[in-house]
């Protein structure tokens, strides 16, 4: 089988890192197209051998950028298109179509109550993805969660299948040495106890609330913030006006996987932290949370589908925090660390993680793959009905 994936960037981001992470375990000759920005992700897959080609799209109204895919689909000889993100999936669908690919896979990666990749829900945006949505053979919620909002939303639950994010268990198991050498790396005092946080710092990711919480603790408690974003400036702003900028740490990017940029990785940071929180309203999935519990961190939460699908009691050291504000997010972590949580030199990873294994979610990919090529998509319609011009 010859498949391609085509995806929004390859940036560093959730959805980015986790197609790379899965291409390393499918079975299946796959290659990439970045729309635009092909970003650190797109270095490493290389680095991993694939092959990626970056389309040079110019915006969400570049119209001809869809017969440039298109050929460059039909020249590919793929069998199946897989699509990744808002405007992937939506020009990747009708590019395949065009093409005469008959299995068209697409992952929802990010689709909330609200917002989809920061974007709201306007009846435009709701209209636009369904009609999208049509041309493809299956679309793959990241989570039960998003599933149920895929079926509210009017997509026909057959069409629907479900395949987690899937995490590198081996990556995250946790090392009392890495934790030392990354402890001391950072400047972290000796008994610090380290709150940390992961994510994109963007508005919707709250991470204000921590930095806020932070200045309700004693003193010894310090912010460990793991990403990239537009927010960062005004997360040191409010830092700095809550008293605690001297306790707060922002790493910057940190890739998933090793792709020789400097610094320890996320892996070595999970490893730093004492407990993972994560203060954002509203998520698709929560890998951050799932990675936390797969280095053995107790885990904090406003919402994480990934946990919440699971059964009740499967994931003992993770808590829901009612409310998400500062102060319950203060008192969470003060009784957090008042329980004891595990010894750092053996912190071991949850039965909830392994829940997640990306060996697991390749598994349940390719079965969607198999299912999809034998019940191909009946011929493309006429290009002249396919409108993208609002993407």
């Amino acid at each position: 089988m010859k498949a391609l994936h085509i995806i929004t960037g390859l940036g560093v981001g959730g959805a980015e890192q986790q197609l790379r992470l899965l291409l390393r375990h499918l079975p299946v000759d796959c290659d990439v197209v970045t729309l635009t920005n092909p970003g650190p992700v797109a270095e490493g897959l290389l680095a991993d051998g694939v092959k990626v080609v970056h389309l040079g799209m110019t915006g969400n109204r570049d119209l001809a950028a869809l017969p440039r895919l298109a050929r460059l689909i039909r020249t590919g000889g793929y069998d199946l298109v897989h699509t990744h993100l808002y405007r992937a999936c939506l020009y990747g669908r009708v590019a395949a179509r065009l093409a005469g690919v008959r299995a068209v896979v697409a992952t929802e990666h990010s689709l909330g109550d609200s917002q989809m990749e920061g974007r709201p829900l306007t009846p435009g945006v709701r209209a636009l993805y369904l009609t999208g949505e049509r041309l493809g053979s299956a679309t793959v919620a990241v989570s039960s969660t998003v599933a149920d909002r895929l079926r509210r939303w009017g997509v026909p639950a057959p069409r629907i299948e479900v395949v987690p994010n899937g995490i590198d268990l081996a990556r995250f198991r946790f090392d009392p040495v890495q934790r030392l050498l990354t402890r001391r790396r950072l400047g972290l005092p000796e008994g610090a106890y380290v709150v940390g946080g992961v994510g994109r710092l963007t508005t919707a990711k709250r991470f204000d609330v921590l930095v806020r919480a932070l200045a309700l603790l004693p003193p010894d408690c310090w912010l460990l913030l793991v990403g990239g974003g537009p927010e960062e400036h005004l997360l040191r702003r409010t830092a700095r006006e809550a008293g605690v900028a001297d306790r707060v740490l922002l790493t910057g990017e940190r890739p998933y996987l090793p792709d020789g940029s400097p610094g320890p990785d996320l892996p070595a940071l999970a490893a730093a932290m004492d407990v993972l929180a994560s203060p954002s309203p509203e998520e698709a999935f929560g890998l951050a949370a799932v990675e936390g519990l797969a280095s053995g961190l107790p885990v904090l939460y406003a919402s994480c589908p990934a946990i919440e699908d699971l059964p009740p009691g499967a994931a003992p050291t993770a808590r829901r925090v009612d409310g998400g504000g500062a102060g319950e997010f203060a008192r969470a972590l003060a009784e957090t660390r008042a329980s004891g949580g595990p010894v750092p030199g053996m912190r071991g990873a949850s039965e909830a993680a392994r829940h997640y294994c990306v060996t697991r979610s390749a598994a349940r990919l390719m079965d969607v793959y198999a299912t999809t090529l034998a019940q191909p998509l009946p011929p493309s319609p006429s290009p002249a009905s396919q409108g993208v011009s609002s993407a």
